[in-house]
């Protein structure tokens, strides 16, 4: 009995598993590329995903659906052009207090608790020109909204250091500007903060015939310690790379007494 209680214990003090996808899609006007994109998502089998560029209106919000995620919210604008979604799996404890949607379809906040914990989930999909300026702007519209507790995703469009570009090409004004912006938010790239050496890309120009890392996930400098792994994973259906962000929460279950 007392080793069926200690395991218990320690049972008890595991927190629960929180993972965290984002990619660009590229489109999902085809039945087929729907198809293999539910498929790849229950494979990959994430707890949150975060799609971008997912150009459907409203009244097509069935085409994002996947079995074990009832939960889709998205943004998307008139001309179909750009969109992103928030699609949260059954599996977990997810309740959403208030969510902020861009009329451009450019991004969606949602702000909730995920296994009794406060979380705030933005995804963005930056556009093609002036992307370092348009994510300052809306960090700066969001600033109120951006807590220890928020989780920025994305296509920001934009390489945050040399080294997210093979041609290790320096960085711009405005760049250094949005990394400014960051650090003054208290806001961390997890990806390089966990990977300081590491050249992982997620997109490849071939008008340029270079790779980049434009697709982002931020944090909170305060919740480092939560961020347990993440990785760049390929995909078959877009000319992007999906990142997913594994994050620890302590389980709030009261311990067992000691006997």
């Amino acid at each position: 009995m007392q080793k069926n209680w200690k395991t218990s214990d320690k049972m008890a003090t595991v927190g629960p598993h929180v993972s965290i996808i984002t990619l660009n899609m590229n489109g999902l006007n085809s039945p087929i590329k729907r198809h293999r994109v539910a498929g790849w998502i229950k494979e990959q089998d994430p707890t949150i995903c975060c799609p971008q560029k997912t150009p459907l209106s409203p009244k097509d919000k069935h085409r994002l659906k996947v079995k074990g995620w009832k939960t889709i919210l998205q943004a998307n604008n008139e001309q179909n052009k750009a969109g992103v979604a928030i699609l949260i799996s059954d599996k977990v404890d997810f309740k959403a207090k208030q969510i902020k949607k861009d009329k451009e379809g450019q991004n969606i906040m949602i702000k909730g608790t995920l296994h009794q914990d406060d979380i705030t989930l933005i995804n963005i999909y930056a556009p093609n020109t002036g992307a370092p300026k348009f994510v300052q702007k809306l960090l700066t519209e969001l600033k109120g909204d951006i807590n220890n507790n928020t989780i920025i995703v994305g296509d920001l469009n934009t390489p945050l250091t040399p080294m997210d570009r093979s041609s290790r090409q320096k960085i711009n004004k405005e760049i250094i500007e949005l990394n400014e912006k960051l650090d003054q938010m208290d806001l961390i790239d997890i990806y390089r903060t966990l990977h300081p050496k590491t050249a992982g890309y997620t997109f490849f120009s071939s008008t340029h015939g270079t790779f980049s890392r434009i697709n982002h996930m931020l944090g909170n400098k305060a919740s480092i310690n939560k961020f347990k792994r993440v990785e760049i994973i390929s995909s078959i259906f877009s000319d992007h790379n999906a990142m997913k962000l594994e994050i620890k929460y302590k389980n709030k279950a009261g311990k067992r007494p000691k006997m």
